[in-house]
């Protein structure tokens, strides 16, 4: 049976307003309530539902981040994953932290952990990149699955419906692979209370990017971080004509 490593993500809830800091360089995190990546919560379901089927045996938990990231691995336990894996980074280091670092990351604990599946959400609400799944597969070299709506497991691999811009597409992929989980694919579970006291006891492992040997060193640097321009006030206009011709003087509506 597979052995499925699932990526999951500390991030500013999706209920909460985002403020960036007075300084500019970043927003607002202290005191500002955080929980799992949603995508995330979908990509955990799926590898739940996998060792449910029977076609996965263990499922590992993986979150990249400060101390606080073991509070969305003990729920990804809650919902069901066997162990959690948190590579620990500080969270100065964590700012400047990219897709390409995680991936890097990802693929080394797949083949130390000898996972068959890497399930991730298809991007993080808080950066939107949607690149990490993809770059991991290109780190391992693993066929990839990304914005999945439907997998299934067949005796050659894995039957996957992803959703594009124009529909929905079909594809088949040999295992091992890695997957990116999309809106439609499932709903996730609630964590219930006494799968909540189970988590607690659940074996969480705690390594650096050293340890694994990933190089974490930023490759970017924040110059400013702003507000989204406010936008300007509609105006009405008295017939079709009059809005025919202020589009044509380039004026707003």
């Amino acid at each position: 049976m597979a052995r499925v490593l699932v990526g999951v993500k500390r991030v500013i809830d999706y209920a909460v307003k985002v403020r960036v800091k007075p300084e500019k360089n970043g927003v607002v995190t202290q005191g500002v309530k955080h929980s799992m990546n949603p995508f995330d919560e979908i990509a955990v379901e799926e590898a739940v539902k996998l060792k449910e089927k029977k076609l996965a045996g263990e499922i590992i938990a993986v979150s990249v981040g400060p101390a606080q990231s073991q509070e969305v691995i003990r729920t990804a336990l809650a919902m069901g994953a066997d162990r959690g894996v948190h590579v620990e980074v500080s969270a100065a280091e964590y700012e400047l932290l990219q897709p390409v670092h995680v991936s890097k990351i990802l693929a080394k604990l797949a083949l130390d952990e000898k996972a068959d599946l890497v399930i991730l959400g298809k991007q993080a609400i808080d950066d939107d990149a949607n690149q990490t799944a993809q770059m991991t597969a290109a780190v391992l070299d693993w066929p990839q699955g990304t914005f999945c709506n439907k997998v299934e497991k067949t005796d050659a691999g894995l039957t996957i419906v992803r959703e594009i811009d124009g529909g929905l597409e079909t594809i088949k992929t040999k295992i091992p692979a890695v997957l990116s989980a999309d809106l439609r694919l499932n709903t996730p579970r609630y964590a219930t209370l006494p799968n909540i006291m189970k988590a607690k006891k659940k074996p969480l492992k705690k390594v650096t990017p050293k340890d694994l040997g990933v190089d974490t060193s930023p490759r970017i640097e924040v110059i400013s971080v702003e507000d989204p321009p406010v936008r300007q006030a509609g105006a009405t206009v008295a017939d079709v004509d009059a809005l025919v011709a202020k589009l044509k003087a380039g004026g707003h509506i």
